[in-house]
């Protein structure tokens, strides 16, 4: 009679589970994706804008920390973020603050760069979000095969590189960015210059 008990009530509770993840809506959780090399591009429409959702990751389990032997993957993200082209790096453990750390990297064989980056309140998240910045870093994106980053913090969490394999990267920029165009290098780079011209 118990094993009759706990039957009826798996055949009430699967259904129900089964349609709570059904209705799970696929704009939340990036369920709808289609490959591009080594990269994943989100396809989905924003329910509120009607327009589409610009989003492509890439992971990479070529990943070492001072602090832990054996860790986790990271991913590198593509993204318009409040209408401005973002670069995002997320880790599943701290990696270092603002104030606190510095972020580098290297594209191939080419000059390495250590560049000016949020790191998000978390810790775990590191943003590339000035324009100029951001476009250096996706004209060498769109052309290179690999990507070494590496996070030096002067806290506790020491330091962090991860080693990115970028087939497909052409795709998947055009894809991310297609609702917030990257400007190019050249362009992003000029009020700047402009700016320091007028100051002499």
């Amino acid at each position: 009679m118990f094993s009759d008990r706990v039957r009826c009530l798996l055949a009430l509770a699967c259904p129900l589970l089964l349609s709570a993840y059904i209705a799970r809506d696929p704009v939340v959780v990036g369920a709808n994706t289609v490959p591009a090399g080594n990269w994943r591009i989100e396809r989905a429409i924003d329910r509120i804008t009607e327009l589409p959702i610009s989003s492509a990751f890439l992971m990479t389990r070529t990943v070492s920390t001072s602090k832990i032997p054996f860790p986790p993957s990271a991913h590198l993200q593509l993204l318009c973020f409040k209408g401005m082209p973002t670069v995002s790096f997320n880790f599943p453990f701290k990696v270092g603050s603002t104030r606190n750390a510095s972020f580098a990297y290297r594209f191939d064989d080419r000059p390495g760069r250590e560049i000016e980056v949020r790191f998000v309140a978390d810790y775990k998240s590191v943003l590339i979000e000035r324009p100029d910045e951001v476009a250096q870093f996706i004209d060498e994106l769109s052309t290179s095969k690999s990507l070494y980053i590496l996070i030096r913090s002067l806290t506790g969490v020491g330091r962090t590189s991860a080693e990115f394999s970028l087939a497909g990267a052409p795709a998947a920029i055009k894809a991310a960015y297609l609702t917030c165009p990257v400007q190019t290098a050249k362009l992003a780079q000029a009020p700047a210059a402009k700016k320091k011209i007028a100051a002499h």
